[in-house]
């Protein structure tokens, strides 16, 4: 009985393809054919996707602060100036001890948390 050959058959007519010389150069050389560009390509995508990435940021930092002027000027007015001195009068001249507990009126549905 014969015994099978273990390489494969290849017509003549693929061998002048580039893909059939692709192949064989391949086999000998994985890593300068396949990884090399792989490698590259990872890096320059790297390198030209990180200014799209900041215009993402810098526009979304722009439409989180976008806020006039006399609005930015308006948010300090309106505020009380806090003293503690004062802060300690006033609470102390409520009667803290003299009060009444109250329930929150539920909605219809709503669990009354009585058991």
């Amino acid at each position: 009985m014969g015994v099978f050959q273990t390489k494969k058959f290849r017509g003549s007519a693929g061998e002048n393809v580039f893909a059939a010389k692709y192949r064989v150069l391949m086999q000998k050389h994985p890593f300068l054919l396949f990884g090399l560009p792989f490698l590259a390509t990872m890096v320059a995508g790297s390198f030209f996707l990180t200014p799209a990435t900041a215009l993402r940021y810098e526009r979304h930092d722009r439409k989180v602060r976008t806020m006039s002027k006399e609005e930015e000027l308006g948010l300090g007015q309106e505020r009380r100036r806090v003293d503690m001195k004062e802060e300690y009068y006033r609470l102390a001249a409520k009667d803290l001890d003299n009060w009444e507990q109250k329930r929150v009126k539920r909605l219809p549905g709503e669990h009354d948390g009585i058991l």
